[in-house]
């Protein structure tokens, strides 16, 4: 006697809501970058002195009231050291920056591929390869070290950012990025359920109902870049609603788009199986 085993009909679904996400979420690069960059800066133990120009430095001078010679920095005559506003002692160095170019030159490749990558839409293998290549070159040349005696061989880039300021850029961007994320991406939403879309513009405006029958919904052509590295495998949809009441919507930088889209395309499945 065999038994005959079923497979359970897939759960009903109740709502999927597409939310349209701005482009400041494609920057989280940039401000995981910055403050990784922070602490390793902070780590490295490196100080930037504040002096005139004309300082040099010296090695192994003899220093009043050090038995010992020290390395100095030798100011120009007539020009002091900077000085604290408030005691008016002078400002001893406090600010913590690394002594090479190496963490300048990540940071401002990376800000610069993510400006990029976020504006000019990224298609074919060969924009994969030269931003890929870029990317890697950066990251090397700053682990082996090469980016200070090629910047100095050229004598046009000296890129260093303090560690304060990369902890500032950062917090900044992560502020706006996550109020963009949890608040203002949010006001506006397309969700789908059974039977009918509903459109909210914004929050407080109410909210539109389309009648789902006939519906198209279209997914564009991925931007391998925005979408898959920096959008974790998000994409851009067209909604087209049909009858008397037809619209077309376009919903950009959803994110699991191809997660959402099969979930949608089963549900209006199942509301032409049951309409007809």
């Amino acid at each position: 006697m065999s038994t005959t085993t079923t497979n359970p009909a897939p759960t009903p679904l109740h709502e999927v809501v597409l939310i349209s996400h701005s482009p400041i979420f494609f920057w989280w690069p940039v401000w995981l970058v910055g403050f990784l960059l922070a602490a390793l800066t902070y780590l490295d133990n490196q100080l930037m002195a504040v002096v005139p120009v004309g300082t040099m430095a010296e090695r192994q001078r003899t220093v009043e009231g050090h038995d010992e010679p020290r390395d100095v920095l030798v100011l120009p005559q007539g020009k002091p050291f900077p000085v604290d506003k408030a005691t008016g002692a002078i400002a001893h160095p406090r600010l913590r920056m690394a002594a090479s170019n190496s963490p300048g030159m990540i940071f401002a490749v990376t800000l610069c591929l993510v400006i990029v990558i976020t504006n000019v839409h990224m298609r074919g293998l060969w924009s994969v390869i030269v931003v890929l290549a870029i990317a890697l070159t950066t990251v090397l040349f700053a682990i082996f070290g090469w980016w200070d005696p090629i910047l100095k061989g050229f004598g046009l880039i000296d890129i260093h950012i303090n560690a304060l300021g990369y902890l500032s850029i950062s917090f900044f961007l992560f502020a706006i990025w996550l109020l963009t994320y949890l608040v203002y991406d949010r006001r506006n939403r397309m969700i789908f359920s059974r039977g009918q879309l509903r459109v909210r513009a914004a929050i407080g405006s109410g909210e539109r109902v389309f009648d789902t029958f006939g519906m198209a919904v279209e997914k564009h052509r991925d931007d391998v870049f925005r979408h898959w590295l920096l959008g974790f495998g998000s994409g851009d949809l067209t909604v087209r609603a049909a009858g008397t009441n037809s619209e077309q919507f376009e919903v950009p930088n959803v994110l699991s788009v191809n997660r959402k889209l099969e979930m949608i395309q089963r549900m209006l499945q199942e509301r032409q199986v049951v309409g007809g």
